[in-house]
């Protein structure tokens, strides 16, 4: 292969610094996700509470779902600063992506719940079980295995949304290869190096994914 096309020296030398870089990314994404799957679970059961906290989840919900992520990014990094709320680059793109992940997997969760037949509630309720105990003992364990495809689809999107948080200088993959591509005006190692990290990490994602799935699938059978 051509010196011109592809250098492996250059390669063997960049990799350590792609390689800190793909560890921000895979702690943005795992920190991001954790965080979304249970703010999801919170925002999921409070539209399904009462009439009024029911309505405002919902309307945040939507905000949130109706608004470009990129925004949501500026919007905590560079607007909540002049009301006295100031965080580091790598904290206001978590809060982003968390919040904007955990928007849509309330959507999931929800579907899910619903999903789970009415009169369990009843049946638990005529066994004087508790409201809390029901839900986590009976309904939440139905609910989440049908589930499982659509929050992992979420844990593959969000992988491949931290680029977005390039905009505010975290140095995640992305950012790094750019930055190395425009010090040596030399792209197609780095960018080839990223690309084939995220189909790498993606791939194991959605094997994990389908792995749980399985796994909980035989629990559900027992």
């Amino acid at each position: 292969m051509s010196a011109d096309i592809w250098s492996w020296s250059y390669t063997l030398e960049i990799l350590p610094i792609l390689a800190n870089a793909a560890i921000v990314t895979i702690e943005a994404t795992l920190i991001s996700f954790v965080i979304a799957l249970v703010l999801g679970l919170v925002l999921a059961v409070l539209r399904m509470s009462g009439a009024v906290i029911g309505w405002f989840a919902s309307a945040f919900v939507e905000l949130v779902r109706s608004t470009p992520l990129l925004i949501q990014i500026f919007f905590i990094f560079f607007v909540l600063p002049r009301f006295g709320i100031t965080l580091d680059a790598f904290t206001a793109g978590i809060i982003a992506l968390s919040l904007h992940y955990g928007c849509y997997c309330s959507e999931v969760y929800r579907a899910g719940l619903e999903a789970v037949p009415r009169g369990q509630w009843e049946a638990c309720t005529a066994l004087n079980f508790s409201s809390w105990n029901t839900f986590k003992n009976i309904i939440l364990p139905q609910a989440i295995p049908p589930i499982v495809p659509a929050l992992g689809n979420y844990l593959v999107a969000l992988f491949k949304d931290t680029p977005l948080l390039s905009a505010i200088a975290v140095a995640e993959l992305v950012q790094t290869a750019k930055n190395l591509g425009s010090e040596n005006f030399r792209y197609n190692e780095p960018m080839t190096i990223v690309g084939l990290t995220f189909l790498v990490l993606s791939l194991v994602s959605a094997a994990g994914i389908r792995w749980l799935e399985q796994r909980l699938n035989r629990r559900s059978v027992r």
